[in-house]
């Protein structure tokens, strides 16, 4: 009983949305995560898979993909993208997912959960510099910034509570899918709450086609990891206790 992550599934099995103009890393992707996700994951571990998950627009659009993610091995834990337009109420993807007999699948959004050795939890996130943004109309950066840390505060503070209630000794992960730290961007208020609920490990994806970079940051006491499915060649990343 193992626990993954691998983010940016991008998955398109509803309507045919090219993948490849992003490089030929991503030619036949799809076929690339089955396989490879079998070799790794079993029926007993678990994924976390932070966001971007199907290019879908609503969720009826989106079942066939979630079918497939669905019939994967593990259960699967899913955060918000940039991309995921399918997303609505926690309270209406989970009668969705039961309609359709998605079993394996659960959203880790406004609250935390205990997986083996760890507590994890997660949201969004945001890129809070404006020229950072491919933004549709017209976007109030400061309310999406605000939005984001108040959620992410929330599934902090759900973590804590857990810990205080049976599980002292698990590790806090936090899954974004914005980085809080990308070359000289920092979103600083994101830092702040990670350092003071005592985060040391935060994953992200977004980062597409840099494939040269260790994909490990490191500030300010925390360690972040780029888990986007291309960087991790489509392959879900194991998370081992720290030592």
């Amino acid at each position: 009983m193992s626990l993954f992550t691998m983010a940016d599934l991008h998955l398109s099995l509803g309507h045919d949305h090219k993948m490849d103009v992003f490089g030929s890393r991503w030619q036949g992707y799809t076929e690339k995560i089955e396989k490879r996700w079998r070799a790794v994951v079993g029926p007993t571990d678990t994924v976390i898979v932070p966001g971007d998950i199907s290019w879908a627009i609503n969720l009826t659009e989106a079942t066939k993909d979630f079918a497939f993610l669905d019939a994967l091995p593990g259960k699967k834990l899913l955060g918000k993208g940039n991309h995921d337009f399918w997303w609505d109420t926690a309270t209406k993807c989970g009668k969705y997912f039961a309609e359709h007999g998605f079993s394996t699948l659960s959203l880790l959004y406004n609250n935390a959960t205990v997986v083996e050795d760890f507590i994890v939890t997660g949201t969004r996130g945001w890129f809070l510099e404006k020229n950072q943004q491919i933004t549709v109309g017209e976007v109030d950066y400061d309310k999406i910034m605000n939005r984001e840390l108040l959620r992410l505060k929330i599934g902090l503070d759900a973590a804590k509570k857990l810990q205080e209630n049976g599980h002292a000794g698990k590790e806090i992960l936090v899954f974004l899918h914005f980085p809080p730290v990308w070359g000289d961007f920092v979103a600083k208020p994101f830092l702040d709450a990670l350092r003071e609920a005592g985060v040391k490990r935060v994953f992200f994806g977004h980062i597409h086609g840099n494939y040269v970079t260790s994909g490990r940051v490191l500030t300010e006491g925390l360690e972040m990891r780029l888990i986007a499915s291309d960087f991790l060649d489509f392959t879900p990343q194991l998370i081992r206790p720290l030592s």
